[in-house]
């Protein structure tokens, strides 16, 4: 695992530390977030309230106002810097199903002009890769993912739907994710999944997690029914792989 050295290290407020590495979309950085995130848990979990993890930095929120901004920031160094590697972080490979049809692929049309590619190619681009989970924001339960095929690339829609249904999938940029709730959108709507992805009545509201990845399963309008089905009487269970590090 690379050891990213040079971090910047800066108050955020008065009860929080932003650490920031170098502004990217990157596996490795993703790697040595977690491992860090890792470290302060298990060193500082009685100071700590929260650890927050986004794109290319980890914002540590204490219970108490710091006092010693320097030394806290030195101890935060150290911790990253320090050769012990915490091992029992377990990844899972989440098989998400999606229904790509124009039903719910409201724009595969614009896209496949605009591209220049079948409705059958970008469905066929976009279940191919395994997608890292980054971090989960903008709503509970959204996941942030990379590894979207740099062809199925498309801006965001200039006015955004007032509107996007929960399971929406879609494209936004380069990133591709999954509307786990009603809201407004401005994303490019290709399917949507029967699955919840936020239930705040589990102890664990969102089961995936940073570090995790995610595959899309391509299912009939019939089996998304069924799966829907299952789902409201409780007794889907959402196919996924445990990966060790």
């Amino acid at each position: 695992m690379k050891l990213f050295k040079e971090l910047t290290y800066k108050a955020f407020g008065d009860k929080a530390i932003l650490i920031e590495w170098p502004v990217k979309i990157d596996p490795e950085i993703l790697e040595d977030i977690i491992q860090l995130k890792s470290k302060i848990e298990s060193e500082l979990s009685s100071e700590i309230e929260e650890v927050v993890i986004a794109y290319n930095s980890i914002t540590i929120i204490f219970k108490c106002s710091i006092n010693h901004l320097d030394e806290t920031i030195e101890v935060f160094k150290n911790l990253h810097l320090s050769e012990s590697k915490i091992n029992h972080h377990i990844k899972s490979l989440w098989k998400i199903p999606v229904c790509y049809d124009t039903t719910f692929g409201l724009d595969l049309e614009v896209l496949s002009e605009t591209l220049q590619l079948s409705k059958e190619e970008i469905i066929t681009l976009h279940t191919q890769p395994q997608y890292t989970v980054y971090f989960i924001g903008f709503l509970p339960g959204f996941l942030y993912l990379g590894g979207l095929d740099e062809r199925l690339t498309m801006p965001r829609k200039a006015t955004p739907r007032l509107q996007v249904e929960q399971g929406s999938v879609a494209i936004g940029g380069s990133q591709t994710g999954i509307y786990p709730m009603e809201s407004a959108g401005g994303w490019n709507l290709i399917g949507k999944t029967p699955v919840p992805f936020f239930d705040s009545s589990k102890d664990n509201p969102c089961f995936a997690k940073s570090g995790d990845t995610i595959q899309f399963v391509p299912i009939s309008m019939k089996e998304y029914k069924k799966i829907c089905l299952e789902v409201e009487a409780g007794v889907y269970e959402l196919e996924n792989t445990l990966l060790h590090d």
